[in-house]
């Protein structure tokens, strides 16, 4: 969940299920709930850097794959699998083997909805072009990597709500199956060892349902929110107050977890950096409207031969501020990246005579330097360390990354008098030649 504009590699709908509302844990167990979340809270916290600042490596790092859907690609992190543990022992203090069986199984079944929530998102999205690469469990829910939400307001409130609908769904077939024997007091009842499964089930996916339709941006209930206003303000106007009314909730949830459940300050932290993420990425959108690459791009960096070797690229990081380093031909024209990341790991592996050749990134994208901003920003967001900038002889002349972009929004932020749209002077205020 990013936090500042160089932070957002991709576009994530992050579902953020409240686990505590599901679990009950309180009493003598509150304070160990808490400190558990807050440990996977950092390990999320960890996991979120090091997809933003090492993109190039594996994403999918201490994630387990679990197979594919229609091409996207299901997998659980391993502190879902601890996370299971840590609940399975709690149960286990409580009511012994039988009741951590139940419990384990309870959680397992809760977690299998939320896939199924994720998929009603990524099939949604699908149906309007938008591609899902990966859909990743985690301890405080699923986050499905779409590569960017609907640009139509419409079209956002449908794929915000396919998700509570799939619970909607769920809690509807299991309540006709249970039918007269059902005692609706029961739906409340996670907690009761008494109470059936699937009664626990279909309260669980109800809670869901509720939780996920609060307001509160980032979540669908929030997304949905942001639809209605973009109808009438715009997307970036609309984002802006979906991610303050988010942080509003977060704040309010934090209040509430001191007094009732400390679960709920975990939730709010992901709220409320998840709402500043977003709102983070509206702007950078917003900035890219209406703005050529040639404006925004860096213009002085040093670039690397196809004969340098990784120690040529080491003497390089040291003499520069640059951590992503263009390779180009005797032609000029681009042939890869080597970024930070992996030429300290071919430093340690494979050593300081490595070519760059063997160890660049070579699925760099490139735009010409009259192209519009946005189409330059939909590949950075689509996890590439850099887009470099060509003429048109596909010789490259600049390079864009998150970091200079975030730059560009810091000035802009703060001159005011800058003009919007088209910048015949380029974003920075200064002619370009």
């Amino acid at each position: 969940m990013a936090v500042a504009a160089r932070e957002v590699p991709h576009v994530a709908r992050a579902e953020i299920d409240d686990l505590a509302l599901v679990l009950r844990i309180d009493g003598g167990d509150a304070a160990a709930a808490f400190e558990g979340a807050q440990r996977f809270a950092s390990l999320g916290e960890a996991e979120r850097i090091y997809t933003a600042e090492a993109a190039p490596k594996d994403p999918m790092r201490w994630s387990l794959s679990l197979g594919s859907i229609g091409g996207t690609a299901i997998r659980i992190h391993v502190t879902f699998l601890l996370f299971l543990v840590w609940l399975g022992a709690i149960y286990y203090r409580q009511g012994g083997a039988t009741a951590a069986w139940q419990g384990t199984a309870l959680i397992v079944l809760i977690f299998l909805c939320v896939l199924l929530h994720e998929l009603g998102h990524v099939f949604a999205a699908r149906r309007y072009g938008i591609k899902t690469r990966d859909v990743t469990l985690w301890p405080f829910g699923g986050i499905a990597s779409m590569e960017q939400m609907p640009e139509k307001p419409g079209q956002e409130l449908i794929v915000a709500l396919a998700g509570p609908a799939v619970n909607v769904a769920i809690a509807i077939a299991l309540l006709l199956w249970l039918g007269p024997r059902l005692n609706p007091q029961n739906l409340t009842q996670i907690e009761n060892p008494a109470v059936s499964l699937a009664v626990k089930l279909a309260g669980a996916n109800v809670m869901l349902v509720l939780f996920n339709l609060i307001p509160a941006f980032p979540m669908d209930g929030g997304r949905v929110l942001r639809a209605l206003l973009a109808m009438w303000v715009g997307n970036a106007r609309a984002t802006e107050l979906a991610a303050g009314i988010g942080q509003g909730f977060a704040v309010m949830f934090a209040v509430l977890g001191i007094f009732y459940n400390p679960m709920l300050i975990v939730i709010a932290l992901f709220i409320f950096l998840a709402a500043s993420g977003e709102a983070a990425q509206a702007q950078l959108r917003a900035v890219a409207q209406g703005t050529l690459v040639s404006d925004a791009m860096i213009t002085n960096f040093e670039a690397l031969g196809t004969a340098a070797t990784v120690n040529d690229a080491a003497d390089a990081l040291i003499r520069t501020t640059q951590t992503e380093f263009p390779i180009v031909d005797g032609t000029g024209r681009l042939r890869g990246v080597l970024t930070r990341d992996a030429m300290i790991k071919a430093l340690k592996e494979r050593g300081p005579d490595t070519p760059v050749l063997e160890v660049m990134q070579t699925d760099i994208p490139t735009v010409r330097a009259r192209s519009k901003l946005e189409t330059a920003l939909r590949s950075l967001m689509a996890k590439r360390p850099v887009v470099g900038v060509t003429d048109g002889e596909d010789r490259l002349v600049g390079l864009l990354t998150l970091e200079n972009l975030g730059e560009m929004m810091m000035v802009q932020s703060a001159r005011p008098e800058a003009p919007r749209g088209p910048l015949s002077n380029g974003p920075w205020g200064s002619a370009r030649g």
